[in-house]
């Protein structure tokens, strides 16, 4: 008697896309550390919060001859991640604004994006950090509003990058105890690396950054 084989059921194409709709609705995770919350003086809240208050990109900003030139030489290195141009224009100049306003370097911070979140606006970390820079929501209590969505391009870079600054400026420019805190990883080598060799991926001969990190890599 000859054994019948089993079959498997086949997946219709009904249920693909509903497996599919699933995806792209689920947030998607980030192999991300967490920043540790620490309590701020009355004087560091103040200055945190005015930092991060709304202040959108200027109009025209992408007109500047310098910043012109960063994105000729970086949007070419997004294209896969933002295969749209407008969006990449949009993302890149947020980027850029935002590093600068903060004292940063551009490439600094697409370093950091690449190495907490690789580029996805809706990533959450296991910590619950949140966004393209991986923002705890935390700060939004600390020194935000209830209406500041971490998800938003704008929200999440200008708390990503303001974060930022004021780790380097508790570590008096340590770029590499800086990064340790930004990532929950004080004292690992780590992170810092990772995003130094990340950062290198979007710098080119002809990429001009506006301002220059005060920042300088301890030799730990």
């Amino acid at each position: 008697m000859q054994q019948s084989r089993l079959r498997r059921p086949r997946t219709t194409f009904a249920a693909l896309a509903l497996l599919a709709a699933a995806a792209w609705l689920t947030p998607l995770a980030a192999h991300a550390g967490a920043q540790v919350e620490e309590r701020l003086a009355p004087s560091v809240v103040t200055g945190l919060s005015r930092a991060v208050a709304d202040n959108p990109v200027p109009r025209h900003y992408i007109e500047r001859p310098s910043v012109r030139e960063w994105l000729a030489a970086t949007s070419p290195k997004l294209a896969t991640r933002f295969p749209d141009e407008l969006a990449r224009t949009e993302f890149l100049a947020t980027v850029h604004y935002e590093a600068t306003r903060a004292g940063l370097d551009p490439q600094l911070v697409l370093g950091v994006i690449h190495h907490e979140s690789n580029f996805r606006k809706y990533a959450i970390s296991s910590a619950d950090a949140r966004g393209f820079m991986q923002v705890m929501p935390f700060w939004v209590r600390l020194i935000g509003t209830a209406d500041q969505n971490l998800f938003q391009l704008h929200t999440n870079l200008r708390y990503g990058c303001t974060i930022l600054r004021h780790y380097l400026d508790i570590e008096h420019g340590d770029l590499y105890r800086a990064l340790g805190r930004y990532n929950g990883s004080l004292g690992q080598p780590e992170y810092p690396t990772a995003v130094m060799a990340a950062m290198k991926r979007y710098q080119s001969d002809t990429s001009v950054a506006a301002v220059q990190t005060s920042a300088r890599v301890s030799a730990h």
